[in-house]
């Protein structure tokens, strides 16, 4: 019998033997990934001695809007949020046009105000850096606000036009006529509440530092401003555990908190990535600096992620739909399978975890790859996506 997953007083996930756990499969190679992904999951799960996972279907995207006529019913938005725990698949969204991104309207509609993305290489898996074996590294990004708050206008809009007017009479500030108009919020609030996540996160792994990356240097009261509010949390909050970078000492044992400047911060992560453990920025940053990590690890088909809240989590694979290769069963199942597996971890469950991740550890290093390996990799011919799964199936359980 299927069961909920509650919290508990100290707002702890209680996750109960069996529970329901909704699946978005998603548009596009969604399928193709879910038919790979959910067998290892499973077994994973059964190893573990947890489950079984009672995996129940809703609908977003494409196939809701077929069946329902709307890309994002409120049933499917009403699961997530009764069941707390969800994983999802890639989701379509229309450039410069059509529907607003689904995955940011689940972020902002569950206030899922931080995206989660550990970074960490595979031994096996290629990767365009020469030591990746050294990135380490979690990002968390903050969902709701900066830019994509959606607060924007086309060139020559009513809206656009007043808000230009607006600008020049008020606050006597020149925007050229005919532009497009974005606003850029960021509240105390909302990067308090994402820096205090990530500063619990750091914490409870033991990790050596934090980092707030921003562009503060220019952006002074938006980016700026999350700089200064991060380095008051850490110590109104965390004082006894956390101390600034230019506090700290040799040997130091409390959490180094410290800051970079977003395009420095890509930099370094290149040149000197073990420096560098837990990172809270912005949105737009961690939506540049997510990927810009991911390539180092072998691309977005090995990135994992997750949209978390108070008490509600929706792990989700972190590329595209990509189209053109629905149904075809050669893209990379990966990102869905270290997302599940960092939800197993999430709810507890992290045996079940470690075994996915020893599993597809082992697969990679005797050179079992999908197309977007294999093309970064010499004399190795590419998988398909549901022999893949299979190889990593095969290799879950005993000592090889």
């Amino acid at each position: 019998m299927s069961e909920i997953i509650t919290l508990g007083p100290d707002g702890q996930l209680i996750v109960p033997p069996a529970p329901t756990i909704p699946i978005i499969v998603g548009d596009g190679i969604g399928p193709d990934l879910w038919r790979a992904a959910r067998p290892i999951l499973d077994a994973a799960v059964a190893r573990g001695g947890h489950g079984p996972i009672n995996w129940l279907e809703v609908l977003a995207g494409q196939e809701a809007k077929t069946k329902t006529g709307e890309h994002l019913p409120e049933e499917t938005l009403a699961a997530l949020k009764k069941y707390r725990v969800s994983l999802k698949g890639p989701l379509g969204t229309p450039v410069g046009g059509g529907i607003r991104s689904l995955n940011v309207a689940i972020r902002q509609k569950l206030d899922l105000y931080a995206c989660i993305r550990p970074v960490t290489w595979l031994p096996g898996c290629p990767s365009p850096v020469k030591r990746p074996d050294l990135m380490n590294m979690i990002i968390f990004r903050e969902n709701t606000e900066d830019v994509y708050a959606g607060l924007e206008w086309p060139a020559g809009s009513p809206e656009a036009n007043r808000l230009i007017d607006l600008a020049g009479q008020e606050f006597k500030v020149k925007i050229r006529p005919g532009s497009a108009v974005g606003l850029k919020p960021m509240s105390e609030f909302g990067s308090k509440r994402l820096i205090r996540m990530a500063l619990k996160w750091a914490l409870e792994i033991k990790a050596p530092n934090l980092t707030l990356v921003h562009k503060g240097n220019i952006m002074k009261f938006t980016e700026g401003a999350f700089r200064s509010w991060g380095y008051e949390l850490a110590a109104s909050e965390f004082g006894a555990l956390t101390v600034p970078e230019n506090e700290a000492t040799a040997g130091e044992t409390r959490l180094i908190v410290k800051d970079r400047i977003a395009d420095n911060m890509f930099m370094q992560t290149l040149l000197r990535p073990d420096e560098y453990s837990v990172l809270a920025m912005p949105n737009l940053n961690g939506d540049y600096l997510s990927d810009a990590l991911a390539a180092q690890i072998g691309g977005l088909g090995m990135a994992p992620g997750a949209n978390v809240g108070d008490g509600l989590a929706v792990f989700e694979a972190t590329h595209g739909t990509a189209p053109k290769y629905a149904g075809q069963d050669k893209v990379n199942p990966s990102s869905l399978i270290l997302s599940g597996a960092f939800m197993l971890d999430f709810m507890g469950w992290k045996d079940s975890g470690h075994l996915v991740r020893q599993a597809l550890t082992r697969t990679l290093a005797d050179k079992i790859v999908t197309y977007d390996l294999a093309r970064q990799m010499d004399k190795v011919s590419p998988t398909a996506t549901s022999a893949f799964g299979r190889a990593v199936l095969d290799r879950m359980g005993g000592e090889r």
